[in-house]
């Protein structure tokens, strides 16, 4: 089965690592003279097939990047690039789209605003996906870019010396909730255990849903400034720390206790972390993101860039930022100073360049042009839970919710957690507590959660959640016993770790 690259976590560490020195070796042998980060020149390598983009929003540099790695690798383009030009505006799904441009093309890479899109595309096709943007969701090829640009950057400032993520400060500025390409790269730097500032802008922190994740899959926490003195100890001092930093804790140093209404987590930081902490007197790098205009609300009467966070030499004056390396998804609008172009801590034109040998490298990887590039599929981490009787995703920007693709579409849920039942929309990442379990056949529901393990082991298709009592009688289900129903429950979101 082709592999896909729907979400950062579909690739291992050992193959993200694999890719950047597939990524180094196109550097080396078709480096542009004088400017070491671009490449120029044609191989073979892709001969014999054909990309397909298919991009229903507007798009730069990850279209034009893909459609140049493509056509470096001696490959061929065909491309949709909007879809007001497409089928879509005459109302033909993602699933028949993908599954008629398979004809055409031996791997797709799409864009689109829905979350959750191009995991319907890997659904409906036997193509490799690669996703270049859902929505506000992920945006995995601009993490792989992000995390070959820290790489490179660190090397040349440290004289070739290996990048070790453990030690390094990334701080965050800008519209995090509504940034695909920061939700990804969270999880990436979780993963690879870098320490990470968010500096939001005012309303524009991270999403509940990625917050969620962090803690949960990565096991990566907030740490408030408060906090440090007790969480370590004598070696480490709040003095000059920042209000808040994520960071994962290293095996075993951690316990992590589910309850009730609340996620109460504790830890223990190594002696390397609380030595880290201590000295985390400078930040690394910075990233910074637009704002997200086209995925806010408008709100009357006021300017949401009022008090947006931006970046210029003067801000880069100030002591913890003077080593400090400047990155970028571009495009930019008023966030970064035109100043920092002539700024060698300003890196985000060559993090714009490294987007073309680092997706020829993964396109070479998932068309299997080196073979033993990708170790095998992704292990899939939890249980999964489908029923078009049961619980529904409420995220509005969800490709579930959208009127063509709910035809077909049936909701479908990773269950992250027994105690209490947490789901999270396989599509959109955002988490629900399902208040009632039932089953498809017998159609008799309790609000005892603990029996959904027994049923879903017996026959997966058989399980029913729903969201409250009163979606379960809606769908025609009685309670088990026949007693009379109490009132409806409302939705109930998934705890927040703290």
């Amino acid at each position: 089965m082709a592999r896909s690259l729907i979400s950062i976590d579909d690739l291992s560490n050992d193959e993200i690592e694999a890719i950047f020195e597939l990524a180094d070796r196109f550097l080396d042998e078709m480096a542009t003279p004088g400017k070491p980060y671009r490449v120029r020149g044609r191989r073979t390598l892709a001969r014999d097939f054909i990309l397909s983009t298919l991009f229903y929003e507007p798009s730069t540099r990850t279209r034009l990047s893909f459609e140049s790695a493509m056509l470096r690798l001696g490959g061929q383009v065909i491309s949709s690039a909007e879809g007001s030009s497409s089928s879509a505006s005459k109302g033909e799904t993602i699933a028949d789209t993908v599954r008629v441009v398979e004809n055409y093309a031996d791997i797709m890479v799409i864009r689109h605003a829905c979350e959750g899109a191009a995991m319907v595309a890997a659904d409906y096709t036997d193509l490799p996906v690669i996703n270049a943007g859902d929505g506000g969701h992920e945006h995995p090829t601009q993490t792989l870019c992000d995390l070959y640009t820290l790489r490179a950057a660190h090397r040349q400032k440290n004289k070739g010396k290996d990048l070790s993520f453990n030690d390094v400060t990334i701080e965050l500025r800008g519209d995090l909730k509504h940034g695909r390409t920061v939700h990804s790269l969270v999880y990436a730097l979780a993963r690879f255990g870098a320490r990470i500032i968010p500096s939001h802008a005012p309303g524009c922190d991270l999403p509940k849903h990625v917050t969620q994740r962090l803690a949960r899959d990565y096991n990566c926490l907030l740490l408030r400034k408060q906090e440090i003195d007790e969480l370590g100890g004598d070696e480490v001092s709040s003095d000059d720390f920042p209000e808040f930093v994520y960071v994962t804790p290293q095996e075993p140093h951690q316990r992590t206790l589910w309850t009730g209404a609340e996620a109460d987590v504790w830890f223990r930081l190594s002696l390397e972390q609380r030595k880290a902490l201590r000295e985390m007197k400078t930040v690394d790098f910075f990233y910074a993101t637009r704002f997200q205009r086209e995925r806010h609300e408008p709100v009357d009467g006021q300017d949401a860039t009022d008090d947006y966070p931006a970046i210029d030499v003067e801000m880069l004056k100030e002591k913890r930022y003077r080593q400090t390396q400047v990155m970028h998804p571009l495009p930019r609008v008023d966030e970064l100073s035109y100043e920092l172009d002539q700024d060698p801590r300003g890196v985000y034109f060559k993090q714009a360049a490294y987007g073309v040998p680092v997706r020829m490298a993964l396109i070479a990887a998932v068309l299997e042009l080196f073979p033993s590039l990708l170790k095998g599929s992704a292990t899939r981490r939890y249980p999964i839970f489908s029923n078009i009787e049961g619980v529904r995703c409420l995220n509005s920007r969800c490709v579930t919710r959208e009127v063509n693709e709910r035809r077909y579409l049936v909701p479908k849920f990773a269950i992250v957690d027994e105690s209490p039942l947490t789901l999270r929309c396989a599509y959109c990442d955002v988490e629900y507590a399902p208040q009632i379990v039932s089953r498809s056949t017998k159609k008799r529901y309790t609000d005892d959660l603990s029996e959904w393990r027994e049923i879903y082991d017996r026959n997966p298709k058989d399980l029913v959640l729903f969201a409250s009592e009163q979606d379960a009688i809606d769908a025609g289900h009685q309670r088990q016993g026949g007693s009379k129903s109490p009132p409806p429950d409302p939705v109930v979101a998934a705890p927040a770790a703290k």
